[in-house]
Formats: structure tokens, C-alpha cells, sequence
């Protein structure tokens, strides 16, 4: 990541509550093309830093994406600078502020942030947090848990952002996609319920969508840089469960890769 800082335009796309299990299943049956052509080695598996979306990306903003799950100490992209770092190493790229999208901005890049769920809608101040990491942020019922179509429109949003961008302006963009989290029957005509099936129709829908995210993000002239991944997954009653914010594998446990366009 340290050599693309500057060349090359990012993506980070937080595939909200999706869970590897599901997301590995998809890919192998071929019910998730775009995102088959974009990682041929598949998903990788790895484990989240926190098991819900407000403190995964904290974590996140700070240099701590999901660890790969093989023992070692593993090779950070990105971090913010503190003392006593064990897993900074000659790619990462180390920054001096206390965000990445801080410190992106100090690199020149104009920040962009396409909210999804609750914790970025602005309406409530908790909502108004990770948001207001950004330089530009945007939120609406239109890219929410309950919508249908809520990564189509934040596409409409991105190509309104990327239209108006000097073409010589590297650019940031982070995308959570609300789709997977609960509510997702809405996903599957005729469900009584959520359920791992819906989730997994919520993850097919995402997958159609996201092709003209990506065509957005590396059609700009410049190369992008993607990272993709989920930020926790959730539950539907094993052991007992239902949702997240507990430590479960198949909360912990999240699927991750990195492309570029």
C-alpha cells in the first residue's frame, strides 16, 4: 500500500453483517459473479478486530482491518503511527493523524464517505461520528437497511462525486453496504422472516450492484486500489442467537480481499 498512496485512487467497501460462510458459499456456486472475477482465489478468511459496525470501524480508520486467521504477526496496509506497533512493516503505509481519512486528506485525496446503516445517519449525533471523519458524507433512507436498491443509489451518488472531481484528484471513497444486515427478507419474495437464505439473496442483489461501483471507481483514469471486506457477521438462532455484538465464530469471522482496478 506505501507505493500506491498518491498514484492510485481507494475503495474500501464494508460489506455490513456479512458472513464468511455465506459469502464463501455464494462464490463457490457461482451465485456471486462480479465478485468471483474480481478475487479468483476467492474469499479470504479472516477475523474482525469487533462484533458490530461501530466499533469494527474504529478499528478500521486506524490501520486494524480483519487479521488473517493463520498464527503470525501480519503485515498492516495502512496504520496510524503509535509506539510499540508490531505489525507496521516497509509496505505499509504509516500515517501521522489519528484516521485514515484524515490522513488521506493531508495526502491530497478527497475523502468520500457513502453511509449505509444507522451509525452513519446524521439524523441522531452518534450517527454524525464516523461520518464526520470525511470530507464529504452522505446518508439517506435511500441507502439504509430497509431499501431495496440501497447500493444502486449510493452509485447514483458516487457518479455524481466522481463527475465533479477534478480528474487529477486522487480520491478516497468508503462504501457501507447495508443490504446483508437485518432487515434483509425483502431480498427473498414471500419470507416471513430474516433468515441465512435472505441474507444470502441480500449478498446477490450487492454483488449485480457493485459492478458499476467498480466501474465508477476504476473508470477515472487513474488506477484504484480496492479493499473489500465485512466488518462482523450475525446470527439466525444458532446456539440461541440472533444479530451480533457477541462473541460467536460466526460473528468473528468475516470474509476479506483486495484488488485492484
Amino acid at each position: 500500500m506505501r507505493g500506491l498512496i498518491g498514484s492510485h485512487d481507494l475503495l474500501l467497501v464494508t460489506l455490513d453483517t456479512l458472513r464468511y460462510d455465506v459469502a464463501a458459499r455464494l462464490l463457490a456456486d457461482g451465485r456471486t459473479p462480479t465478485l468471483a472475477r474480481l478475487l479468483p482465489g476467492g474469499w479470504e478468511r479472516r477475523h474482525t478486530p469487533a462484533s458490530f459496525t461501530y466499533a469494527a470501524h474504529h478499528a478500521f480508520f486506524a490501520g486494524f482491518l480483519p487479521t488473517p486467521v493463520a498464527p503470525g504477526r501480519h503485515e498492516r496496509p495502512f496504520a496510524a503511527r503509535f509506539a510499540g506497533s508490531e505489525t507496521t512493516g516497509p509496505d505499509t503505509w504509516v500515517f501521522d493523524a489519528a484516521d485514515l481519512p484524515g490522513a488521506l486528506a493531508g495526502a491530497g485525496y478527497h475523502t468520500v464517505c457513502l453511509g449505509g446503516v444507522g451509525f452513519f445517519n446524521p439524523g441522531a449525533p452518534l450517527g454524525r461520528v464516523l461520518p464526520g471523519l470525511f470530507a464529504e458524507a452522505h446518508w439517506e433512507p435511500s441507502f439504509g437497511v430497509t431499501a431495496l436498491h440501497g447500493v444502486d443509489a449510493q452509485a447514483d451518488r458516487l457518479a455524481e462525486i466522481v463527475a465533479r472531481l477534478p480528474g487529477d484528484r486522487p480520491l478516497f471513497t468508503f462504501l457501507n453496504v447495508a443490504a446483508m444486515h437485518q432487515p434483509n427478507r425483502h431480498y427473498l419474495p414471500g419470507a416471513a422472516g430474516d433468515s441465512v437464505d435472505s441474507h444470502a439473496a441480500a449478498l446477490e442483489y450487492t454483488d449485480r450492484a457493485l459492478g458499476r461501483v467498480f466501474a465508477l471507481a476504476g473508470g477515472r483514469g487513474r488506477p484504484c486500489r480496492v479493499i473489500i471486506c465485512s466488518d462482523h457477521g450475525t446470527l439466525y438462532g444458532e446456539d440461541g442467537h440472533v444479530g451480533h455484538r457477541v462473541a460467536h465464530e460466526a460473528v468473528w469471522t468475516v470474509p476479506y480481499g483486495e484488488f485492484s482496478l
